[in-house]
């Protein structure tokens, strides 16, 4: 997770970001692809073609580049085509740049998910609601003194949608970590993304898109078919929670991009979810928050998790088709399992191999039948 979204920002995790086609409000629909970042992140990027406000088609990955490119996309919306801070690329792209591109998206989706695994580390000291916790705070400090967000000049109905954003930023964040203390972290991430994945498939309106959705499913009862000793019910029931406020996240993530400039919604959001979270973590973790060691360890998170994942991702789309950019974002479940691996030892089966290969293959198809 989440990026802090950052998923996400980094979820320290995220997080890191299934692909599908969400309409945001007023707009065409909105191709997502696979979360980047552990459940903070931060991880939905919004890329639109018109390059203003709603009016033309939006393209959304995980928590932490969404986060990012949406927050550029509002300001789009509020400067005008020629005085955005951040350009989307949504053409074609060759040579050097394209590859510069690819290797941006990865280097994020790896900072996202090993975020997210060094994260598990820290639950022996903390508990994975006192990192959750910590992530977050860390994150939002972090955005706030970069983004200095303008609080003045807005209604009503758009700090409803920014604390709408922030309950599903935090919720998404909360429920992953709970899934990775449970679950390991591959198979975890891999039944996160089916939120987004299936809101692709009620909202693509094409046969392809269930198709998709279909294939996804499948490689979720193959994950499982092979015993549930490592996949806890109470583990799989937080990673689908945190899966449908993954697709709360990017409905939200939307329109709080439209109506905040640059990324002012995020860390406004990201603020909301850290109110949110810090009661239950310091309930839970107590006075072992303000130890240095742990401190320490919770800024890197938060740091690999949101800021290192945004920064970029926001490079990327700078370099890359959109299509492109959503495509490398789905990868996620394949990285998360090699973190796993690497960091925490979490062995998987060939059949669970196979299962989140065909999660990854759903999500890269979703997007590219949302394009089309």
């Amino acid at each position: 997770m989440t990026s802090t979204a950052p998923a996400p920002a980094t979820s320290a995790s995220a997080p890191v970001s299934a692909a599908t086609s969400v309409p945001a409000a007023g707009s065409a629909p909105v191709p997502v692809a696979a979360r980047a970042a552990a459940p903070t992140s931060v991880s939905a990027a919004s890329a639109s073609a018109g390059g203003t406000g709603n009016s033309g088609p939006e393209t959304v990955a995980g928590p932490t580049a969404a986060a990012g490119a949406a927050g550029a996309a509002g300001a789009e919306a509020a400067a005008g085509p020629e005085t955005s801070a951040v350009r989307v690329h949504v053409g074609g792209s060759t040579g050097r740049g394209s590859l510069t591109g690819v290797g941006l998206v990865l280097a994020g989706t790896v900072s996202v998910q090993f975020g997210s695994a060094f994260a598990a580390l820290l639950f022996p000291r903390a508990g994975a609601l006192g990192t959750v916790a910590l992530r977050i705070a860390l994150a939002a400090v972090l955005l706030l003194l970069v983004t200095r967000p303008r609080l003045r000049g807005y209604t009503r109905a758009d700090w409803t949608v920014v604390a709408g954003f922030g309950l599903a930023l935090g919720g998404m964040n909360m429920l992953f970590y709970q899934a990775i203390d449970r679950i390991p972290l591959g198979p975890a991430v891999t039944l996160e993304v089916l939120g987004p994945l299936l809101l692709s498939a009620v909202t693509s309106r094409r046969a392809a898109g269930l198709l998709w959705a279909g294939l996804a499913l499948a490689g979720v009862y193959l994950l499982g078919s092979g015993g549930f000793d490592q996949l806890t019910l109470s583990g799989v029931a937080f990673a689908l929670g945190a899966g449908a406020m993954w697709a709360a996240y990017i409905l939200l993530n939307a329109r709080a991009g439209a109506r905040f400039p640059r990324l002012d919604g995020l860390a406004i959001a990201m603020s909301v979810a850290a109110l949110v979270s810090l009661p239950l973590g310091l309930t839970s973790a107590g006075t072992t928050l303000l130890d240095p060691g742990v401190l320490a360890l919770g800024l890197a998170i938060a740091v690999m998790s949101s800021g290192v994942p945004y920064t970029l991702e926001l490079l990327a789309l700078r370099r890359l088709p959109a299509a492109t950019f959503a495509v490398l974002t789905s990868l996620a479940p394949a990285v998360a399992a090699l973190a796993g691996y690497l960091v925490l030892h979490q062995g998987l089966s060939a059949a669970q191999c196979a299962a989140i290969a065909m999660v990854v293959a759903a999500s890269a198809g979703a997007v590219r039948t949302g394009r089309r």
